[in-house]
């Protein structure tokens, strides 16, 4: 996969950026994206360090014209486009009575709206070379609900319908999309819960421990390379256990 062309949004910490770095560490070229500046360009240098190029793009995938930047940034620096990764998205949580009308179109707007501008996008690139892999973040909480997140879970379920849909629209182009549904992952966002919670979280994984971003990156790269070309509009669980798909 040297030299192969990368896009991973929400790359610049968490699960995109230890998807962004798996990639480097192929000599996969990548442009990440996200909302803070200064931790694009710390991450990207980060990133490059393994070998290949890395871009930082500020760019806000829930509106259109940011996506449009960021893609005639990916043909002016790239030329072409091997790989998107939809893994930006954001959560609002509350309970569905708290739940306030701008919270919920932040969500859908990032998470899901973030993932058709962009993979829209994408498809034209690799319609036109009929070649492309298509990976995109969903979560364990599509499948089994979460109180508290109306919203967030709604989101990624609504991904694996899309997805699944694209697959089909595209397989004869030679493009593979596909979805992986994370349990819980520690990240940033993990870190803040409460250790009660933690301790309730822990005690429905089978294997008594939270995954790491590393584990979602290896997922990442059998579904870009060669060992998964006939595997397409399915969702690989990584949840140890916790549900069972």
């Amino acid at each position: 996969m040297k030299g192969q062309k990368a896009i991973v949004t929400g790359g610049t910490r968490g699960i995109g950026k230890a998807i962004a770095m798996a990639l480097a560490e192929q000599g996969i070229d990548v442009i990440i994206t996200g909302l803070n500046e200064e931790r694009a360009n710390s991450a990207a240098a980060e990133i490059a360090s393994k070998g290949s190029t890395c871009h930082a793009l500020r760019a806000d995938v829930s509106k259109a014209k940011d996506v449009e930047e960021l893609f005639k940034f990916v043909t002016k620096h790239f030329e072409r486009l091997d790989i998107l990764i939809n893994n930006a998205g954001i959560t609002k949580d509350n309970l569905l009575l708290r739940v306030k009308e701008e919270d919920w179109d932040a969500v859908i707007n990032t998470n899901m709206k973030g993932t058709y501008l962009c993979t829209q996008e994408a498809i034209k690139m690799m319609a036109r070379q009929k070649y492309g892999r298509i990976v995109n973040l969903s979560s364990v909480v599509a499948y089994i609900g979460n109180p508290g997140q109306t919203i967030y879970s709604a989101s990624k379920a609504g991904i694996i319908g899309f997805t699944r849909s694209v697959a089909l629209e595209y397989a004869k182009r030679g493009i593979t999309v596909n979805a992986i549904a994370p349990g819980f992952i520690k990240t940033d966002m993990t870190d803040r819960i409460p250790e009660k919670i933690k301790e309730q979280i822990l005690s429905m994984i089978p294997m008594g421990t939270y995954g790491t971003g590393k584990d979602i990156a290896k997922t990442v790269l059998f579904l870009i390379s060669p060992d998964s070309s006939y595997i397409t509009g399915q969702v690989i669980h990584v949840n140890g256990g916790m549900f069972l798909g």
